[in-house]
């Protein structure tokens, strides 16, 4: 594929982000995470513990530790806070992109498009232990069954000098489609070991209920489904990835010329994703003047509104 018509596909791909008012950075992927997939799995439990908590602030909790028998290893501020975890680690993401080569995270949120959008997508993102979180860093995944647990009855295993953790059995299997998804969406290399722990965990624990209704409150905002989820596609060794994150397929009806920017007019209703305030396409002087990365469209004044979006008191 040449340039020109990368830069076309991402154009469209980012466009259609838009329309599904897919969260574009991890700050508004939290929020959303909160209030469109997990606002009443507080008492579900944490992704790695089984944890219950109450939400805290816009995006945070706080974590009930007794309700899960959990024991602080050593960081007592996060082990009672929520974090959001990256299930694929952030740095596992940037590392398959260029722009973390010159400067890590802070310059692939500046200038990557793509990273923002891996870090931002909600299919990746689950409430866990704070401190289970820092423990787990970006360790690959393994079967430790000499290692003790180190967080009181949390059956989370981490072995730091090697670098491995273990997450408990409930949450393998979608650990394994998670990672499905990511590698195959955006592009990355797993290793052939990996690929083979996280095909028998695929295998082992399947689709649970819960898992099969997040990945259908997470379509509802995303515009698309974790497709090992759905069983549209099947993960094999040395699988080769569609990278349907990185561009999106130029339909031949709209030759390049025709492509619009994103951010460009569309004459659609266009919300500001930092006010939280949506503008018509007429008779509305702030229209045109959303910086295109905090645009979100909508296709009508209810759908608009039906996200928490109110009208703006500017028009003529």
């Amino acid at each position: 594929m040449s340039n020109a018509a990368r830069s076309i596909g991402l154009l469209l791909f980012f466009a259609a982000l838009q329309v599904f008012a897919a969260p574009q950075t991890f700050e508004q992927a939290k929020i959303e995470a909160r209030q469109f997939v997990y606002y009443d799995q507080t008492q579900a439990g944490t992704f790695y513990c089984g944890c219950n908590w109450q939400w805290a602030g816009q995006s945070g909790g706080r974590v009930d530790l007794k309700s899960c028998g959990y024991k602080t290893r050593s960081q007592v501020s996060r082990a009672t806070r929520t974090e959001w975890e990256h299930v694929v680690p952030a740095s596992n993401i940037g590392r398959a992109r260029q722009c973390w080569q010159k400067g890590g995270r802070p310059n692939c949120n500046k200038t990557d498009l793509v990273f923002n959008a891996m870090e931002a997508d909600l299919h990746n993102l689950t409430p866990s232990v704070g401190e289970v979180n820092a423990d787990s860093a970006n360790f690959r995944f393994g079967v430790l069954p000499a290692t003790p647990k180190r967080h009181g009855a949390c059956d989370f295993k981490v072995d730091f000098k090697g670098r491995v953790a273990e997450p408990r059995d409930e949450v393998k299997g979608q650990i394994a489609r998670i990672y499905f998804y990511m590698h195959d969406r955006y592009d990355m290399r797993l290793s052939r070991q990996q690929q083979q722990l996280l095909m028998a965990w695929d295998k082992r624990f399947p689709i649970s209920d819960w898992e099969r209704e997040r990945d259908k409150r997470i379509a509802s905002r995303m515009g698309h489904s974790n497709p090992f989820v759905t069983g549209e596609r099947r993960w094999t060794l040395n699988h080769k990835n569609t990278a349907d994150g990185i561009v999106s397929k130029i339909p031949t009806s709209h030759p390049a010329s025709l492509v619009k920017k994103a951010g460009a007019s569309t004459g659609k209703i266009r919300g500001n994703r930092n006010s939280r305030v949506y503008h018509l396409p007429s008779d509305c002087p702030s229209y045109d003047a959303i910086k295109p990365k905090n645009i979100i469209e909508f296709s009508s004044v209810a759908e608009a509104q039906s996200t928490r979006f109110r009208k703006a008191g500017n028009y003529r």
